[in-house]
């Protein structure tokens, strides 16, 4: 990167892209230009450093590109939005090679587009370590944003998504066990795949009342649903596990719930829907809402971390 300087950088980063539509004016300027047809965008953003959200020795540059764009474009869409665009903030060292920035962006790009977005611009600078940072955009899909506080009792809890896999991943590659044994869970964790589809896919009429990513842990983010609802939600753990994360927690000596529950980082989606109608495709019921506060499961309040902590996790 010394030798290559920043504006050669922003050009590299920038050659022979295409922006999606809701970027009228990308890289170049002092500033990009997004279209907002709702009269109003979400915004978002999350960063990524490196030893504390990614291990070099772990992931390829362009496995932590794109988990950094999925993890912001999960959170716009878990409000109901449809990513238009993102903007880039990178820090690296000097004598980062040019060739990990190069799978950094391809992998940014890549998933951006999977996302419905692109790259709108950003910044680059010299850091001691390798940092990312991501602010998301996001379009309003035509009915009313779907907050953290609608929950009613009654409702019922529901789940697109895997739940486990990139803790299960994560305890492999901690672990020492049999990556390519547990190839999957491995590449589950590198790098999470969001189902957007089953949020901007919603029909019309669907009728869901609360809505969120699954980024810190189940417990963790329906605790704040619970809270924001002044509901509380109590988890059939049956319906929890998956089956193919078995053979990985017999291997490792692990509860195969305990990642369903508080592994996070799957970026996969926790709603609430009326009861008494089918749930939309993708969608999986795996409790209620009802009366009170707080989370349980099978009726049973645990006890130990719900989740990820920033400040006291990891």
């Amino acid at each position: 990167m010394r030798e290559l300087g920043e504006f050669a950088l922003i050009a590299r980063m920038n050659a022979g892209r295409t922006q999606a539509p809701g970027v009228l004016l990308g890289p170049g300027d002092d500033a990009a230009i997004l279209a907002a047809p709702a009269g109003r965008y979400v915004v978002t953003t999350d960063m990524l450093v490196q030893d504390r959200h990614f291990r070099l020795d772990w992931s390829a540059p362009a496995d932590i590109g794109a988990k950094a764009i999925a993890q912001n474009a999960a959170d716009v869409v878990a409000m109901g939005a449809r990513p238009s665009a993102f903007v880039v903030a990178l820090g690296c060292p000097a004598d980062t090679p040019v060739e990990l920035v190069d799978g950094l962006v391809d992998g940014m790009w890549a998933e951006a587009a999977r996302a419905g977005g692109s790259i709108a611009g950003g910044d680059v600078v010299r850091s001691p370590l390798l940092v990312v940072s991501i602010t998301a955009f996001g379009d309003p899909l035509s009915r009313a944003p779907v907050l953290r506080s609608g929950a009613r009792v009654g409702d019922v809890v529901a789940v697109a998504g895997r739940l486990g896999w990139s803790a299960a991943g994560l305890a492999v590659l901690a672990g020492g066990a049999d990556r390519e044994l547990f190839a999957e869970v491995v590449a589950a964790h590198r790098v999470p795949r969001p189902p957007y589809q089953a949020v901007l896919g919603l029909p019309a009429v669907a009728e869901i009342s609360a809505l969120t990513d699954v980024s810190d842990g189940l417990l963790a983010d329906l605790g704040h649903i619970a809270e924001s609802s002044g509901v509380a939600v109590d988890l059939d753990s049956r319906m929890l596990v998956d089956p193919a994360l078995e053979p990985v927690a017999r291997a490792l000596g692990a509860d195969p719930l305990d990642w369903a529950l508080t592994g996070g980082e799957d970026h996969g989606f926790a709603a609430t829907f009326r009861a008494g109608l089918d749930l939309p495709p993708g969608w999986v019921a795996v409790g209620q809402v009802g009366e009170g506060a707080g989370i349980t499961v099978d009726g049973v309040r645990r006890t130990g971390s719900a989740g990820w902590e920033s400040f006291t996790s990891g």
